[in-house]
This record gives structure tokens, sequence and C-alpha cells, in this order.
């Protein structure tokens, strides 16, 4: 029986020729030259070698080590490409060139895919909002009277930004418990994790131009899952009154695999039912674009599945959170990436937080290496997701996962 050839992955495959998410990798021979790669199954095409195989004038956007070129491109060219693409790994008349040309994923080192240029991180379900409130509010309103009115974000640090697979330093710096005398200082005792999905930025936009909530998918490229690593200990103490700062800017891990707008249009949903008013720029009703995505994200620890946040959930969409961002006149550039904020569901299972489902260390979570309330050094954490695709088979978003070291000695 000959053996099957990597264009033709299992029938169903969530990584088939109806996803094509792009990627920056380096092999064996060549660890110093990374290249634009597609996934294809559980292979990676070298998506330069292929251009210039079959004589393509998108090599100049192919045949690059970053995605940069391409993100910049803008949406004519990203649609482009990937009707290209698409017709180089199905169409059999290319299969003698491309075949050569794929990887298997488990001989590749996969590098940040992206340049990031400016990191921003939002706080836009309701549920994981309201529960937070509960947790640290008991006795007032779960919700910041702005909430419902804008999303809520911080600016993060783009510098700490790292591909999937790369360690994660528990962080040190100052926590004072509230019946604490006065701060001490040491490693982080509350790591904790955000299932989060992020959006990279393609086109850029010029100082003093917002981006309207119906150009959305001219500038926004792609998504990706993201893990928001979050000291909640140092947090605590830091954040007021201007909020994340040390607690969140030592670690953002972000997937491998950057899943173009275009893959996962089966899975456009509308969001949320909202049942506050919004000011104009913010006002999706009319929109013929549905701002929402059917995202499906499942949380592992250790390999034990804790929770299974879904995205459909989430109040405020990508689209309001570029517009808000960018209403003050702030410009956008090529590689700023955006993360939703932790995904969180009505139920218990759904919380993509350690902080919601041990609700702050009150309900320690029973794995099998023992009881967590945060994460230990040596835990791994793996997010993994999928979408609805077209013809009912899933898309797959490529897997975050990271594992705390511990912190270095004083």
């Amino acid at each position: 029986m000959s053996e099957q050839s990597p264009l033709d992955p299992a029938e169903g495959d969530p990584f088939g020729p109806h996803n094509l998410p792009y990627g920056v990798f380096t092999t064996a021979d060549e660890p110093e030259r990374p290249r634009v790669g597609v996934r294809l199954g559980d292979h990676v095409l070298d998506a330069g070698a292929a251009a210039r195989a079959l004589g393509s004038p998108y090599a100049a956007v192919l045949d690059r080590p970053s995605l940069q070129p391409l993100l910049a491109a803008g949406r004519t060219v990203w649609r482009d490409v990937r009707r290209a693409l698409t017709g180089w790994v199905t169409v059999p008349a290319h299969r003698a060139a491309v075949e050569p040309l794929l990887h298997p994923l488990d001989t590749v080192a996969m590098r940040l895919p992206y340049e990031v240029a400016d990191y921003v991180d939002f706080y836009a379900s309701e549920h994981h909002a309201t529960n937070v409130g509960r947790i640290f509010r008991p006795d007032g309103e779960a919700l910041t009277p702005n909430w419902k009115h804008l999303p809520i974000g911080y600016h993060g640090r783009s510098g700490t930004v790292v591909v999937s697979g790369t360690d994660v330093v528990r962080p040190r710096g100052q926590r004072k418990a509230p019946a604490d005398p006065a701060p001490v200082f040491g490693p982080s005792v509350k790591l904790d994790i955000e299932a989060e999905v992020g959006f990279v930025v393609g086109v850029p936009s010029g100082p003093g131009g917002p981006v309207a909530l119906g150009d959305f998918r001219e500038h926004v490229f792609g998504l990706s899952l993201l893990n928001d690593w979050s000291a909640r200990d140092l947090q605590a103490w830091e954040y007021v009154p201007l909020g994340p700062f040390l607690g969140k800017s030592f670690a953002t891990s972000v997937s491998a695999w950057v899943t173009p707008l275009e893959a996962l249009e089966a899975a456009r949903t509308a969001p949320p039912a909202r049942d506050v008013p919004v000011l104009p720029y913010l006002d999706d009703s009319a929109e013929e674009e549905r701002g929402g995505f059917d995202i499906r994200i499942t949380v592992a620890v250790n390999g034990h599945v804790v929770s299974e946040p879904p995205f459909a959930t989430m109040y405020w969409t990508a689209a309001q959170q570029l517009a808000h961002m960018t209403v003050n006149g702030a410009s956008l550039r090529t590689g700023d990436l955006f993360g939703s904020g932790t995904v969180s569901g009505p139920e218990v299972h759904q919380r993509g937080s350690l902080l919601e489902l041990t609700w702050n260390g009150r309900d320690p979570l029973a794995l099998p290496e023992g009881a967590r309330t945060f994460l230990a050094d040596g835990d791994v954490v793996t997010m993994t997701a999928w979408a609805p695709g077209p013809d009912g088979v899933r898309v797959g978003l490529g897997e975050v996962t990271g594992r705390i070291a511990p912190s270095p000695a004083a």
C-alpha cells in the first residue's frame, strides 16, 4: 500500500485546505533561516518556496522571514494569496512541485510569526467581569458603571509577547494581602492564566483617523489563541489607580499560527443581546457583518481539561474593540495585536481563568498531580480551539502552550 501524501490530509482534518493558517518556521538544517509556512494537516508548506517553484507573483510577500509584508499588503492581496495557496495544495497539476516542499510539523521549529508592534488587551466578557467583580466587590456592584458603555482595555508590553512553547518564568514583584502590615517582595504565589483570542492588524491607519466598525475586515488580517498570563497578587497590589503593570507585562503567549478571517466565514455570529444602548461609533445593530465569532476553546493544565470557554458569549466584539481603541485618533501599525480579554461563559466549567475557576483560591481544582488554586512551577497550560467551518467541517486554531519555570533566585 502506498504511503498517503501530505497533500491528502484525513477527511475532516481541522487543518485541511479550508483552513490554511500562516506561521513562520525554521528547519534543523537551516535553523537561522525563518520562512513563511502554511499548515496543512500535520505538515507545513514552505509557502515562499512554493511560490517560487510555481512562478507566482506572490513570492514577493511569501518568500520572507516574517508575515509582516503579507500583513501590510491588504485585503485584496490576502484574498488572492489564499486563493492561490488553496489551488497549490488541491490542484493535481501542482502536486509534483508542491509535495517536496511540505515538512512534517514535528521536524520544524515555530517562530513568532510577525513583529508585534503594539499590544492592547481588553476586558470584554460579561461573565468574566461579573465573576471578578463578585470576587473582589462582594458587597458592591459586580460591573463598574462604564462597563456596558465601552470596551475596557489596557496597553500591554509588546516586547514580552512570546510564541507558543516558550517557557514562562514565574514573575517577582511586590505583593500585599489585605491583612498584611506592609508589602513584601518575591515570586508571585497567584500565577494565573487568561484564555483569550488575539486579533492581528495588517493594514495600518493614520494618526487622527478612527477605524469605523465597518472597516474592521480592511485592517484585521486574522486571529490566534492567546494566553495573557497574570500574577494576581502583584496585580491586586499595584493596579490602583492606573491599572495592570508588572502583574501582566512579564509574558503573553500567542499561537504560532494565525488563522485568516476568511477561513472563519462560517463561524461568524451575532454577539449576545445588549441591554444598554451604546454610542453611535460602537453601535453594530445595523451592521451587515456580524461581529462575533463562534470559537470553542479548551483549556488544559498538565493535560487535564479544566475549562471550555465559549467565545460566542463575548459582550464586546473585536470590531467594537478596534473602533474604540482608535476613536481618539490613535493610529494602527502593521503587527498590532489586541486580545479579546478573558473568555468565560455562564457555567462553572466555562470560566477562562483560575481566579474564577477556584474563586480566588477558595475552591481548589482537583488534578491528578494534586490540587491547584493557582499555577505551580512545572505546570503546563495548553489551549486549543476550533470553529465551525464550511459544510460542517471544523476549523482548527493552532494551540498555545506554556510551561511555568521557577523564578530565578534573588
